[in-house]
C-alpha cells in the first residue's frame, strides 16, 4: 500500500506531496522575499533576527541552515562564523537554492550550498555546532525523521533552532483565519500570479504541529532542554533544543 500524508488539507501519497511542495516553491521563488515582507508586514525579519540572536554563532562555528531558501539566516551566520567558520546553505528546492546562493554571492559571501533532503542529510555525525530550519519543517513529509537527522549531525552541546508558523492565541484566531484564507491568496495572485500556493501556505500552517506537540517531537528525537518562544502572539514560534 502507498503511504499517505497531507498536502494542506488534501490527503495525498507521500511521493506526491514531495512533488506538490516542489511545484509551490518553484512557482514562488522569484517573488519569495517580496511576498514575505507583504504577508508579515516585515515581521518575518524580526523573527529571524531573534532566531539569529538565540543561535549565538561565534567565529569558527560550523552551521547548517536547512530549507534555507533565499539565505537570510545563512547570510547572518556566515558573517558571524567568519573565515574560520563553515556555513552551509541547503534546500530541497533547486529554484529556492539558486536564489539564496546568488543573494549570498551578491553580498560577497562565498559559502557552500547544497541541494539536499532534510530527512537524509549528507553530513557526518557530530559535525555542526548549530543547525537551523526556518519555515521549512512544516513542508517535510516525515518531520520526526528530519528532526532525528538534525540531531544526528549536531555536535554534543550543539543547538537546533526551528522557526516556524504555529498556533496563534485565541483572540487572534478569527482575524488570522480571515487574513489567511482571504487576503493571502489574493496577495499571492496579485504579486506572484499564484493564489493556490498561498492557499496551501495557509492550510499547511493549520496542519503543522502546535507549540507543545512540536516540543514533544523534539524531545522524542533525543534533544534536551527543549523550549519555545511565541512570536507575535503565536503566529510564529522558535523552538530550540540541545544535543547532550
Amino acid at each position: 500500500m502507498t503511504n499517505t500524508t497531507h498536502f494542506g488539507y488534501k490527503t495525498v501519497a507521500e511521493d506526491q506531496k514531495v512533488q506538490e511542495v516542489a511545484k509551490v516553491f518553484h512557482s514562488v521563488a522569484s517573488k519569495y522575499d517580496v511576498m514575505n515582507d507583504l504577508m508579515s508586514a516585515g515581521l518575518h525579519r524580526a523573527w529571524k533576527m531573534f532566531t539569529i540572536a538565540q543561535a549565538g554563532v561565534r567565529p569558527g562555528f560550523k552551521v547548517l541552515d536547512i530549507a534555507g531558501g533565499t539565505g537570510d539566516l545563512a547570510k547572518a551566520f556566515a558573517k558571524q562564523a567568519g573565515k574560520s567558520g563553515e556555513v552551509w546553505l541547503t534546500d530541497i528546492n533547486e529554484s529556492m537554492l539558486r536564489v539564496g546562493r546568488d543573494r549570498l554571492l551578491n553580498k560577497g559571501l562565498v559559502t557552500p550550498t547544497m541541494l539536499c533532503d532534510a530527512e537524509k542529510l549528507p553530513f557526518p555525525d557530530n559535525y555542526f555546532d548549530r543547525v537551523s530550519v526556518a519555515f521549512g519543517l512544516r513542508n517535510m513529509t516525515h518531520k520526526d525523521q528530519a528532526l532525528a537527522e538534525m540531531r544526528r549531525v549536531l555536535k554534543p552541546g550543539g543547538k537546533l533552532l526551528v522557526l516556524e508558523f504555529s498556533k496563534v492565541i485565541a483572540p487572534l484566531q478569527k482575524p488570522y483565519d480571515l487574513y489567511s484564507f482571504s487576503v493571502l491568496p489574493w496577495l499571492g495572485q496579485k504579486i506572484a500570479g499564484d493564489a493556490e500556493s498561498y492557499r496551501y501556505l495557509a492550510e499547511s500552517i493549520r496542519m503543522h504541529p502546535d507549540q507543545d506537540t512540536l516540543k514533544g517531537m523534539m524531545l522524542d528525537a533525543g534533544l534536551e532542554r527543549v523550549q519555545y518562544y511565541n512570536l507575535t502572539g503565536g503566529v510564529a514560534a522558535l523552538h530550540t533544543g540541545i544535543k547532550m
